[in-house]
């Protein structure tokens, strides 16, 4: 059986139904023009959102790693992280929230100055030599992702032998080196849409269920991503439903966190899949408990 909870600052997080986990991007260049959050205001609303809607973590993200994206300095990203942190401190001190980086001394100081509650690495520890021994000596849950190369590089890495062998291989030696140095949370992400073709993905997706070997959590990150836009023909801002029909897939077999811009839609998705799949009450009455304002949804 999967590990069922996360230590959160000394506290577990039931993982006994799916968890969504809203993104919120401070970056001016994300590659969904609907998540781009840079004003004090917009961070503010766009955090408010995420709650209001039910979101049960906040994944707060200052570089952005689309396909070709700019390269910045972590004082860059360490500052555009700050704003969005020093809100969240002062108006949602409840909040769980996750910092999207792949540079330890930017993971570090969200952890021991913000209060940041997980650690989302989408190079799996490949970019920055220090992060598997900085998540260790912090002792905070560790998103390890699948991703060759770099944002910038990606793309030009998608040869594999075996696409879900070779990423399970990865990630294998990965969980050994990681279990070794003391870290017991981690959660899996296979990383879609990072060193995948658009075929490559989908691939990926049917396979997701081997990934449950690991008897680990599993995150599945496809919200509004170009597996979907450039498969159906159309734009980011017309991948809702797309998303509502990948996330469903996703918790069919065996996704545990939903990453995704929309938090209404999936935690919808979430309460419809539990109900399909018997693990709630069949009452008109049932209702859930949201970690970030302990009030049922």
């Amino acid at each position: 059986m999967k590990h069922s909870t996360l230590n959160i600052k000394g506290e577990l997080l039931s993982m006994e139904k799916p968890l969504v986990m809203g993104i919120l991007n401070v970056t001016p260049d994300s590659f969904y023009e609907g998540s781009r959050m840079q004003t004090e205001s917009s961070i503010k609303n766009r955090i408010e959102t995420i709650i209001n809607e039910g979101g049960d973590i906040i994944d707060i993200g200052g570089y952005s790693s689309r396909p070709d994206a700019d390269d910045i300095s972590a004082d860059e990203e360490m500052k555009r992280l700050e704003t969005a942190l020093k809100i969240i401190m002062k108006d949602f001190p409840e909040a769980i929230v996750s910092v999207d980086t792949f540079r330890a001394e930017v993971a570090r100081r969200c952890v021991e100055e913000f209060g940041v509650a997980i650690i989302n690495d989408i190079s799996g520890g490949d970019l920055d030599k220090d992060m598997f021994r900085t998540v260790a000596e912090l002792h905070v849950p560790y998103i390890l992702m699948h991703m060759r190369g770099t944002p910038q590089t990606m793309q030009q890495n998608t040869n594999y032998v075996n696409l879900t062998a070779d990423i399970m291989t990865d990630l294998s030696a990965k969980v050994e080196r990681l279990r070794m140095m003391g870290v017991h949370d981690i959660i899996l992400d296979p990383g879609f849409g990072f060193s995948k073709t658009l075929d490559q993905n989908y691939e990926l997706m049917r396979h997701l269920k081997d990934f449950e070997l690991f008897d680990l959590p599993i995150l599945v990150g496809i919200s509004r991503k170009s597996m979907i836009y450039k498969l159906l023909g159309c734009t980011a801002d017309e991948t809702l439903k797309g998303t509502s029909v990948l996330n469903t897939f996703a918790l069919l077999n065996g996704a545990n966190i939903l990453r995704v811009h929309d938090v209404k839609e999936a935690v919808e998705t979430v309460r419809i899949y539990e109900m399909l799949s018997g693990e709630v009450a069949t009452s008109s009455t049932c209702k859930f408990v949201n970690p970030l304002t302990k009030k049922t949804i």
